[in-house]
């Protein structure tokens, strides 16, 4: 078969499956997910091993310094990804719930059931967790699933899918629920995007070029976000060391990703204080800064910001610095230049606190923590599929219940419309 034809067949395969799917019962999707760990952490010499194979051949194409670490998997990284698929099996089955009942003056009661979206394509890039992440997430809420990996994973992405779809064969249950395009050709993207009969959303994961391409070619609904310009004010009431262990948390933990800060920004009143402690500790940890003028009166040695700084998604050891007025001014430049993503406040003001919570716009917002938290497995979501800084259909790290839609239910007895 060409590609087009092998990409039709693979998505009306899963189609067919998310139908069988939807009758599977919960403890039998949860068995599983769990076996699905355990053979997991069972193949974890030949995963690492497949994974090297893309390793290798990505240091020879180049490939970011940002984009190896996403994409190398270690014993600790397959450790996670199993504990995720048991996350998953822990967490309450949305199928079936009913969010609310009400009765009408005819006697009609109406409710809402949450059911499955149906067949979810994935496209991404790097991220071999991405694999057994989103695989799990589909499994319990009753999807199906075709992931479409990056060519620089390609022989890490089916050796995980391999152990996947065995698991769902030896367990009677349908095995192109979990599908993988093996083809690394762009085209089959391409046609991917094109099934809306057979494929019901799309979710891409990876930088912002390839977002954008997914948006422009797709006629199925896709959820997205472009980037992920974090912030992270430090108000005046900050504690100062719980500022600084956040902030250097936030940016150095693990730079290349999209929860990463990449704005800090800091009240007037604290900054002649602040800065000088946070510069150092940042430095430490090799952090490049480049900072405001009003930045620069109180860090003589760093570079100046430029306009587009405070637009920028470094997923590297640089940060951006802005000395602010106050929480108007905070919120305001989050307004500007943020992506909806995630923001933080250090304060110890409580109004203030409750102020940031309420008006800033993004899909995670916390106070006093680091932005690396708004991540699904972090947040008890069991594994992530995604986020989205689209508010159609969700908002934020994607979980179970975003994987699900919910259908009208009405119990009548003998009514009829006049």
């Amino acid at each position: 078969m060409d590609i087009k034809d092998t990409v039709r067949t693979i998505a009306q395969n899963a189609q067919e499956a998310s139908r069988r799917l939807a009758r599977i019962s919960c403890p039998a999707k949860n068995n599983a997910l769990l076996q699905m760990a355990a053979e997991l952490i069972k193949n974890t010499d030949h995963l690492i091993a497949e994974n090297d194979r893309d390793v290798v051949d990505a240091k020879i194409r180049g490939l970011s310094k940002a984009m190896l670490d996403r994409l190398t998997l270690k014993k600790e990284t397959i450790e996670g990804m199993a504990q995720g698929l048991r996350e998953v099996a822990a967490l309450p089955d949305p199928l079936g719930k009913v969010t609310s009942m009400w009765r009408r003056p005819n006697g009609l009661l109406v409710g809402r059931m949450r059911i499955p979206l149906g067949v979810i394509g994935i496209i991404y890039e790097s991220r071999p967790n991405v694999t057994a992440d989103a695989a799990a997430l589909c499994l319990k809420s009753g999807n199906a699933v075709i992931l479409r990996g990056g060519s620089e994973a390609i022989n890490s992405n089916l050796a995980i899918c391999t152990i996947l779809r065995r698991v769902l064969r030896d367990n009677s249950l349908p095995e192109e629920a979990i599908s993988l395009i093996p083809l690394v050709d762009r085209e089959a993207v391409h046609e991917m995007l094109q099934l809306e009969e057979y494929i019901d959303l799309i979710i891409p994961r990876g930088g912002e070029d390839l977002i954008r391409a997914v948006v422009a070619q797709s006629k199925i609904p896709v959820i997205k976000h472009y980037k992920g310009v974090c912030h992270i004010f430090v108000d005046a009431s900050a504690d100062m060391e719980m500022a600084v262990n956040i902030c250097c948390n936030a940016k150095a933990q693990r730079p290349g990703v999209c929860n990463a800060m990449e704005t800090l920004l800091v009240h007037k009143d604290i900054a002649p204080e602040f800065l000088p402690l946070v510069a150092g500790a940042l430095k430490k940890l090799n952090v490049q800064l480049i900072g405001c003028a009003r930045t620069r009166e109180i860090l003589t040695d760093i570079e100046e910001a430029a306009e587009a700084d405070w637009y920028a998604e470094y997923l590297d050891l640089i940060l951006a610095i802005r000395v602010v007025d106050g929480i108007d001014e905070a919120m305001a430049h989050i307004e500007k230049y943020g992506s909806l993503h995630t923001e933080s406040i250090i304060t110890s003001d409580y109004a203030n606190s409750q102020r940031f919570l309420n008006e800033v716009n993004s899909s995670t917002v916390l106070v006093n923590a680091s932005t690396r938290f708004s991540d699904g497995f972090e947040l008890g979501l069991g594994a992530e599929i995604g986020i989205s800084t689209t508010k159609l259909h969700a908002f934020g790290p994607m979980g179970l219940e975003e994987l699900t839609t919910a259908k009208f239910i009405i119990y009548g007895n003998g009514q009829v419309r006049t």
